[in-house]
């Protein structure tokens, strides 16, 4: 919960909980990447949870932990693996104390750690295009639910139909994006309290038809099972370490709020649902053939329940997309795009959607991404790495007015607007875990090992210890240690 200093007076304790003119949930939000000053700032680290947990609760989870169970794992090494791999979002907890401290998203405060003009680029990799193919997927893991809810209307699915549903989905999803933070926090209570009875049914129909002393015919023992444990806690560990954009739902808090309570509520409120959805489907696969979730869980769910079932589906994707469009948006302008927020939500969607029909209805497009996502890894988790690391070394301390100039006269400007010091931790530990890998192709150390990929740890400690490093004697950081 947030802190409050003892000689405010009402008025101003009022102001942290009262949203201001630019945060009203039924106005579009007025800031972008600009600073957001004290007096604006508001809310509860407690609201956090259901951002979080909202978004959490969705298709992937399901498909993701029954994946782990078709892969050969017994039902209980899938449950471990989830709750190991879950618990990264510990880190992006920890990255959610940025925004407060600077009062700015992310996206700006990266310019820290790479530099102004170094920051544009990781803003347009890293976070752009990441995101994006996030979206994408997400969003044709939300239009298969939604035609197969038409269906049980008696309407045809023809191309048309699948057309309009993709961009109702889609538009519903930039709706909550366009006007932004205000309503995301407004509205995520709900969505939370919705899909949590939805899936309380889920569970009550899983766990009444899963054998929990499942077991795969054929057990795997040595280097064998430790390969496929490393691949299937990377392949959970995904999810959070994409989310390197945790500031831009924390930014608003006032500076006082508790660290520990934003790492606390941010954390638990994306690890308690990713478990459970992710163990819902890891337990379901031990009854029902999982390679087609939607349709196997049809089998063990009630009837009159099933188009509840598959509307909380796209509820659940609209949520998580929300973020992903609304963090998007912010990296589009970090990149250097001058346009209000709002547009550039709505050129990520546009983009999106082309992407999701394009794949959904020319081409396997979104098997491709989805082959380019499990390899991003090598990516997102160096990426995490680096900005932790930042954090630490700063003690969580960031001049937000600072961050914000973008002129060689800027404290973060560097050398010709790059940090070298973060660009070359990134390239080194994605060189690293790229040598470690084991997804679409196994890198020598993997083939060494007997296709062990242990590109997670490697690339993240290569980053982390690298950075830290290179780090240890510069100025900024310095300042930051030093300021009261």
């Amino acid at each position: 919960m947030a802190s409050t200093i003892p000689d405010q007076d009402p008025a101003s304790r009022a102001a942290q909980v009262t949203p201001p003119a630019a945060d009203r949930p039924g106005r579009i939000e007025a800031h972008g990447i600009d600073h957001i000053p004290d007096e604006e700032r508001h809310g509860h680290p407690r609201e956090l949870f259901s951002v979080w947990a909202a978004a959490n609760v969705n298709y992937l989870s399901l498909v993701i932990g029954g994946a782990l169970v078709l892969m050969g794992l017994s039902l209980w090494q899938a449950l471990g693996v989830i709750v190991a791999g879950n618990l990264f979002w510990v880190l992006t907890g920890l990255l959610a104390t940025s925004g407060p401290a600077a009062g700015a998203p992310s996206e700006v405060i990266t310019r820290a750690v790479y530099g102004v003009r170094g920051n544009r680029v990781n803003n347009a990799v890293g976070g752009w295009l990441v995101s994006v193919c996030y979206f994408a997927l997400n969003l044709a893991a939300a239009a298969t639910a939604a035609f197969a809810l038409v269906e049980k209307t008696g309407i045809a699915v023809t191309v048309p139909v699948e057309v309009a549903v993709i961009v109702v989905i889609a538009a519903l999803t930039l709706v909550i994006s366009v006007y932004g933070h205000g309503l995301i926090v407004r509205l995520y209570l709900p969505i939370t309290l919705a899909l949590a009875a939805a899936f309380a049914v889920v569970a009550f129909a899983v766990l009444l038809h899963a054998d929990l002393a499942y077991a795969p015919a054929e057990r795997l023992s040595g280097t064998e099972l430790w390969t496929l444990l490393l691949a299937g806690t990377t392949m959970i560990a995904s999810g959070p370490l994409s989310y390197t954009t945790s500031a831009d739902f924390s930014r608003y808090l006032p500076r006082t709020a508790s660290k520990r309570a934003i790492v606390g509520w941010t954390a638990l409120g994306a690890f308690l649902p990713s478990v459970v959805v992710s163990s819902l489907g890891a337990l379901a696969a031990t009854t029902v053939d999982m390679t087609d979730p939607q349709t196997a869980l049809q089998e063990i769910l009630p009837g009159w329940f099933v188009p509840v079932f598959l509307l909380a589906l796209v509820l659940g994707t609209i949520a998580i997309n929300a973020l992903t469009a609304y963090s998007a948006g912010l990296a589009l302008q970090a990149v250097g795009l001058r346009v209000r927020r709002s547009v550039s939500v709505l050129l990520d969607g546009a983009v999106a959607v082309a992407l999701t029909l394009y794949g959904v209805l020319v081409s396997d497009f979104l098997d491709t991404v989805s082959n380019a996502l499990q390899v991003i890894t090598v990516l997102v988790g160096p990426l995490m790495a680096v900005y932790v690391t930042d954090v630490l070394l700063r003690r969580c301390r960031y001049d937000g007015v600072a961050l914000s100039d973008e002129t060689p006269g800027s404290p973060f400007w560097y050398t010709a607007g790059v940090n070298r010091a973060g660009a070359l931790a990134l390239v080194c530990g994605v060189a690293a875990a790229s040598l470690c890998v084991n997804t679409l192709y196994t890198g020598p150390v993997a083939a060494a090992l007997g296709g062990a990929d242990l590109s997670l740890p490697v690339g993240m400690g290569v980053s982390a210890a690298l950075y830290a490093l290179l780090m240890r004697g510069d100025r900024t950081v310095l300042a930051a240690r030093a300021a009261a």
